[in-house]
């Protein structure tokens, strides 16, 4: 076995970030490990969006007609499995994503290969993969290797992994999967399309959230400028996307968005329930602001004072005018 086969996202027409994300991962382990890189594009055979797949470092993309342009889990399983079957790659990467975690852990059930989820760093030591994933509730980072495994899959976090910059020059194939023995596929309705926020927290480097100590949603626009001041992405906990004052896009936390590249994260007025920490706690720097000293968010910050946010505000305020 050799070689690493990556499984493309793509909605509404267009690769997804991830995909060339895990594209950047697969370059990182090519020469490690060998074998070539092959990218595996599940649709209606449009050779458009395949074309872009060819991504630097790739050698092989695979139009796989599924006769939809729209994602299925029992779908992408079969053709996942009957590709990985046919390649015998040492490695299938898949983004750790809504759709990708829908089939991921079954294909690896079915191949009888090692498995990881959400890893952020891959390597090869002593001719051995290793990943390196959260552990912990995101409080250490833990290193996993797959002995006597031939292939492993795993799905990557995004927001990770660099995309390789430039066109490669992949050969363009294609192949036919037999789907006749599925009988769980779904039916694509519509999509529903969450309101834009200009905003995209699993990039940011520094994120300032507010929760329910922001008491009103005439105060958000305050905070907002303050973001914007500090060079901050303005982020919330849930209870602000409950009430309705911010859209989904801006929420931190399991339900929400993980802050992936995040280094410096503000926590103003947020309590700290596990599910908030989930997409947080892994950060570098974390600074709360809560006068609640019991507050689980002082667990795993860095820095804390139990002072009122809205005085924190008039003081930094001051600071930046």
């Amino acid at each position: 076995m050799s070689g690493i086969l990556i499984i493309a996202e793509h909605i509404n027409g267009a690769l997804r970030d991830i995909t060339g994300e895990l594209a950047g991962a697969a370059s990182s382990l090519k020469d490690k490990l060998g074998g070539p890189v092959s990218v595996a594009v599940l649709g209606a055979g449009d050779a458009e969006l395949t074309g872009t797949a060819n991504f630097l470092g790739v050698d092989e993309v695979i139009n796989v007609n599924v006769g939809s342009e729209h994602f299925d889990a029992a779908t992408y399983e079969e053709a996942a499995f009957a590709i990985g079957e046919k390649l015998r790659p040492q490695v299938i990467l898949i983004g750790h994503t809504v759709g990708g975690m829908a089939y991921a852990p079954a294909l690896a059930a079915r191949l009888g290969s090692g498995f990881a989820s959400d890893v952020l760093a891959l390597d090869v030591i002593d001719g051995e993969l290793v990943t390196t994933r959260g552990a912990y509730g995101n409080k250490v980072n833990l290193e996993t290797a797959f002995p006597g495994k031939g292939v492993v899959v795993m799905t990557l976090r995004g927001a990770t992994f660099e995309v390789p910059e430039g066109k490669g020059t992949a050969q363009i194939t294609t192949q036919d999967i037999d789907y006749s023995t599925l009988d769980r596929k779904s039916t694509h309705v519509e999509y529903n399309i969450p309101p834009q926020a200009g905003v995209d927290l699993s990039k940011a480097e520094f994120i300032l959230s507010v929760g329910r100590g922001v008491q009103d949603e005439e105060n958000l626009p305050r905070f907002n400028e303050l973001a914007d001041k500090l060079g901050a992405v303005f982020g919330c906990s849930r209870p602000i996307v409950d009430a309705g004052w911010l859209p989904k896009s801006h929420q931190v936390g399991q339900s929400g968005k993980v802050a992936s590249n995040c280094s410096i994260y503000l926590a103003l007025g947020i309590s700290g329930a596990v599910h908030h920490q989930f997409g947080m706690k892994h950060v570098d720097t974390i600074i709360a602001i809560n006068t609640d000293t019991e507050a689980p968010i002082f667990n795993v910050a860095t820095y804390g004072a139990s002072i009122d946010l809205f005085e924190f505000a008039d003081a930094l305020e001051q600071i930046l005018d």
